[in-house]
């Protein structure tokens, strides 16, 4: 391993224990009844939770409301999060998630027979969105080189050569920087129990 590969992987593993410590804290303070620890809740997860549920509801004011279902949810249910099971950005998307599915059924609500009835159609697109906003919550995390070129990559498809030529970078620093952000987005996802 390079010395420049060393350090980036001690700098995530760094990161990773901040992330952890924090969650912990986090946790102790919602078990603990501390509306603070909510404050911190929010303060960490609120602008993604929000972007998710507009996207998936596409309606502001409904996913205002549910936003606010949701963090009650969090204070109601604090007790039982534990940051050993997962990160508190995925406790969080989750239980939006369910609380996305609930105002979508309440729109729609469609009469079956629940003996025989499949599993709701709603939930493949739900997977799908809060699959993305995940990835996009990770992709924040990198260090801006980083992530400007795999969203080069995967939003705008474009290959290796086009973003050397796009961003004016040798070619040999654009595979390597992506070489470096999808490591680190691999770390992200192992600490979150998603790979």
């Amino acid at each position: 391993m390079s010395r420049g590969a060393a350090q980036a992987a001690a700098s995530a593993g760094g990161a990773r224990s901040l992330a952890r410590a924090a969650d912990g804290r986090i946790a102790n303070g919602l078990r603990a009844g501390d509306p603070g620890a909510l404050e911190a809740v929010r303060d960490r997860c609120g602008a993604t939770v929000f972007s998710y549920l507009c996207h998936v509801l596409r309606d502001h004011a409904a996913a205002e409301d549910v936003f606010q279902h949701v963090f009650t949810e969090v204070w109601q249910r604090g007790a039982a999060y534990d940051e050993r099971r997962g990160s508190l950005m995925a406790w969080v998307l989750t239980i939006a998630r369910s609380r996305a599915i609930d105002e979508l059924r309440r729109r729609h609500p469609e009469p079956v027979d629940l003996a025989t009835a499949p599993e709701p159609s709603v939930a493949a697109p739900q997977d799908a969105a809060i699959d993305r906003w995940r990835m996009a919550h990770h992709l924040a995390r990198l260090p801006a080189e980083e992530r400007e070129l795999l969203q080069l990559r995967f939003y705008a498809e474009l290959s290796q050569t086009e973003i050397a030529a796009r961003t004016d970078l040798p070619l040999g620093t654009v595979k390597s920087r992506m070489v470096r952000g999808l490591e680190r987005l691999r770390d992200l996802l192992d600490e979150e129990g998603l790979q």
